[in-house]
């Protein structure tokens, strides 16, 4: 059986506290409990009646209650779970994702010199949770929409969710949550897909306009044939397909303007000393300012 627990992991940033809001927002609509944990490796052990004034927690005490308040302030009814773990963050957070049907976690945009750092607890988590784990960015809900180049034509700009899908394997979590997440929010469904042009697409005076459209045709031959199952398990789902001949990265983070949530895939088994996270969730983890979502899966 499914958990029916969403956790949100707090550490006092407005990215965290941004991201509660969005876990409570997520848990009432899906009828689950709502989880604020806050992990500190220097928690304290306290006895049930020692008082306020000696309590070396208080503050991170305070912290979870208020964040606990701001969101029934929104979620009267929901019901929520308050957990404090003396533990490594990212010990603490993984050990919650296996109990918890969702982990949401704030997230900073990087500048571009830091974009190449994986060492933050963030992507550690990600690249090793078994759940679908959602980042949010502090301030707005969705990516505002930005201005795309001729090839992408122009911006669609209409509240969806966006899925970016690879055709190189199987990916049926990742197209699992978006379609349910899709027909839960009652909003459109908009799959991307990059398809890089072979060299021969290339000429001195550009690019061959007959090979990228036999590239991109095939492309959407076979992203129908895949969405096909889902299309009908979702009936009511409106679905847009998108194939770009760009690099999966380029195609997905220029398609995502106006979204309210990216979902990426990561593959469990990738090669040997490889990053855990791949070049299209990273770059949607660091750079897409709509919560993105990154799904595990074979």
């Amino acid at each position: 059986m499914e958990s029916q627990v969403i956790t949100v992991g707090l550490d006092g940033s407005p990215e965290s506290r941004a991201a509660a809001q969005w876990a409570a927002d997520e848990a009432d609509r899906r009828q689950a409990v709502l989880r604020l944990l806050h992990a500190w490796i220097l928690l304290a052990a306290q006895a049930p009646d020692t008082s306020p004034d000696l309590d070396q927690n208080a503050a991170v005490r305070q912290l979870v209650e208020q964040v606990a308040n701001e969101v029934r302030e929104r979620h009267p009814h929901l019901q929520i779970m308050e957990d404090l773990v003396g533990a490594e963050a990212e010990v603490a957070l993984l050990q919650a994702a296996a109990e918890s049907r969702m982990l949401v976690l704030g997230s900073r945009a990087l500048a571009p010199w830091e974009s190449f750092a994986l060492g933050d607890t963030s992507l550690a988590v990600v690249g090793r949770a078994e759940v679908p784990v959602v980042l949010v960015r502090g301030g707005g809900h969705t990516e505002p929409p930005r201005k795309q180049s001729t090839d992408a034509g122009p911006p669609v700009a209409e509240p969806r969710v966006v899925a970016g899908v690879s055709l190189n394997g199987p990916c049926d979590p990742l197209l699992a949550f978006a379609f349910d997440t899709a027909a839960n929010r009652g909003l459109p469904l908009q799959v991307v897909h990059g398809r890089a042009l072979p060299v021969h697409a290339y000429a001195p005076w550009g690019i061959e306009p007959e090979v990228a459209e036999e590239v991109v045709k095939e492309a959407e031959e076979k992203l129908r044939e895949t969405l096909l199952p889902w299309r009908e398990r979702f009936p009511d789902v409106p679905v847009r397909l998108t194939v770009l001949p760009e690099s999966p990265t380029r195609a997905v983070v220029q398609a995502v303007s106006g979204a309210e949530l990216l979902a990426v895939g990561r593959r469990r088994h990738r090669p040997f000393l490889a990053p855990r996270v791949g070049p299209v969730a990273h770059a949607a983890i660091h750079h897409v300012r709509c919560p993105v979502v990154v799904i595990a899966h074979d």
